[in-house]
């Protein structure tokens, strides 16, 4: 299937006269033939200060088409929007209700008479705004990747009488999960006057199994004091065509889906879906992942929270450790693909004196190895702690306690308990040598999740919250999160299609190793092997046939951002 692409336009647009205290701000290009209810302004260039070039002068361009659809199943391609811009400028664009239903009316923005926007300089987002996916560039570098930065625009699509919105959360709990429900209830209610509002229950199953409950800014004003979801969760349920007949009979045309990288995907599903039968309506996506492992984004809601409230199992590991003799305190955190909860933790607590992640393999016996190290540590300083995330050294466990592979509701691999093996492996060990040790192993994971979110997590739930709700009103379908400290709208592939995760030849893990004076466990070969699939993953595959000159401006694209 051919990719959906925005190409480059011949002729040069221009400039578009500007609003009162705002820019003008529309959505995507505006397709031949379109007619608004009110006339709206013409939007901006994608760079107001920059020639479009034309279609075949810039090969890097087409390779990074033609590798972008070639890393999506062909259905997928036909929703990759890329659109570009001097200097190696490409914006990687979200879907829009115009890209399949044109002739949709446009409204003004009800922000520019609310009281609480009255002393903003520009409280509508420029049209030609973006955000960068990298910010650290060479002199000669293209500008690379951006993505559309989040925010208010002038023109909205949904009339607030017309809204009929719903809110769903899915997974596993996180901190912040109410936080996020309660701003979207009051930022649609008192941001855009909107008043028909529902909460799915339990999960995506909730769509076509429960009633859907009303919600007010009244019935969720202090629900952000509470851990967990008052909506419900649940793992699996995702059935597509049920979801979207009840969103279709109930005259629901805005979705709001609070989930990991599996509930994103089933997002991206239900958009898939919606579009497949012209349907008017915009589905949001806000990423939730205590494991803060969602692609692209700087890092996800929670995140904070259960580092600060990790340091407090630490804390009890050290204290235990250290009353004891050659005492060893054992605190498993989570984090199923990517250590970086273990990792942000230990650099908090400077009480860790090892670290295990999944990135990061290890061994046991011989030198160098794990064993060895905790000898010698208990030797030197008489009590340890050793901090593992649960998805460290499944290959180990699965080598001695051979078991089928077994999965939950949602797809992941059900994990063996890595603190229970460690815990009795190390006391083997130091039975054999004749050592006299006393271990205390701490699994504080639900305790984690099921916290209240902390203030730094409270802002950025709002910040979220908002951005969806403005997106939503402009139309369009997304995922919504920060990206190098500001935020903006991502295309659902982008974070659906890889994972984020600790790169052990990165600084920040080198940093790690030094506070800890850990071992790397690392061999020549494993390091090389590490540096090679960085590489891997920062280039883009390119067709067959493709000319060598365009391979290299193609790499050098993604690679410099």
């Amino acid at each position: 299937m051919a990719s959906h692409i925005i190409l480059p336009k011949e002729e040069e647009e221009q400039e578009a006269g500007r609003g009162v205290a705002a820019e003008a701000d529309h959505g995507p290009p505006e397709p031949r033939g379109y007619r608004h209810m009110e006339t709206a302004p013409k939007p901006l260039p994608f760079s107001a200060t920059c020639v479009r070039i034309s279609r075949d002068s810039y090969p890097n361009l087409r390779a990074l088409r033609n590798a972008s659809a070639m890393n999506l199943p062909d259905d997928d391609a036909a929703y990759i929007k890329l659109d570009e811009g001097d200097y190696g400028y490409v914006l990687d664009d979200v879907q829009h209700l115009t890209d399949y239903l044109p002739e949709l009316p446009t409204f003004p923005n009800p922000l520019q008479d609310h009281p609480a926007y009255s002393t903003v300089k520009q409280y509508f987002v420029n049209a030609d705004d973006t955000v960068p996916e990298k910010v650290v560039i060479q002199k000669n570098s293209p500008r690379g990747v951006h993505f559309r930065r989040a925010g208010p625009r002038q023109r909205v699509y949904f009339e607030p009488e017309d809204v009929k919105a719903c809110i769903v959360t899915c997974g596993g709990l996180c901190p912040g999960l109410n936080t996020v429900i309660r701003e979207l209830v009051c930022g649609l209610s008192h941001m855009y006057n909107v008043n028909d509002i529902f909460a799915i229950q339990n999960g995506y199953k909730g769509f076509y199994s429960s009633n859907y409950l009303p919600m007010t800014p009244k019935s969720v004003n202090d629900i952000h004091k509470r851990g967990g979801t008052v909506l419900g969760s649940s793992r699996g349920g995702h059935d597509t065509n049920k979801i979207v007949d009840n969103i279709q009979d109930r005259g629901i045309n805005q979705v709001y889906i609070i989930g990991g990288d599996g509930t994103q995907k089933g997002a991206y599903e239900i958009f898939k879906e919606i579009r497949r039968r012209g349907l008017k309506v915009a589905v949001a996506g806000i990423p939730k992942t205590i494991d803060n492992d969602i692609a692209v984004i700087d890092k996800s809601f929670g995140f904070d929270t259960a580092v600060e409230e990790a340091q407090r199992a630490i804390d009890a590991a050290h204290v235990e450790a250290s009353s004891a003799e050659n005492g060893i305190g054992l605190v498993k955190l989570m984090g199923r693909y990517s250590g970086f909860i273990a990792m942000y933790a230990t650099l908090a607590s400077r009480d860790v004196d090892c670290c295990l992640i999944p990135e990061s393999p290890f061994y046991l016996e011989g030198k160098g190895g794990l064993f060895e190290y905790i000898e010698r540590r208990l030797k030197e300083n008489n009590h340890m702690v050793i901090v593992v995330a649960e998805g460290a050294g499944q290959d180990l466990i699965a080598k001695s306690i051979p078991v089928a592979d077994q999965l939950d509701a949602s797809g992941n691999k059900l994990l063996l308990d890595v603190g229970l093996w460690l815990t009795h492996k190390i006391k083997d060990y130091c039975k054999s040598k004749k050592m006299e040790m006393t271990i205390k192993y701490i699994d504080p994971t639900y305790m984690i999740r099921a916290i209240p979110s902390n203030a730094s997590d409270n802002v950025y739930c709002t910040l979220l919250a908002h951005s969806a709700i403005h997106g939503a009103m402009a139309g369009y379908s997304f995922t919504v999160g920060m990206v190098n400290g500001r935020h903006a709208y991502i295309p659902f592939h982008r974070v659906t299609s890889t994972r984020n995760k600790v790169k052990i030849t990165d600084r920040m893990w080198a940093r790690l190793l030094s506070s800890t004076n850990q071992p790397s466990f690392l061999s020549e070969e494993d390091i090389e092997e590490a540096r090679e699939a960085d590489r891997l993953a920062n280039r883009p595959p390119v067709p067959a046939g493709t000319s060598e000159h365009t391979k290299k401006h193609s790499t050098s694209l993604l690679a410099n951002g």
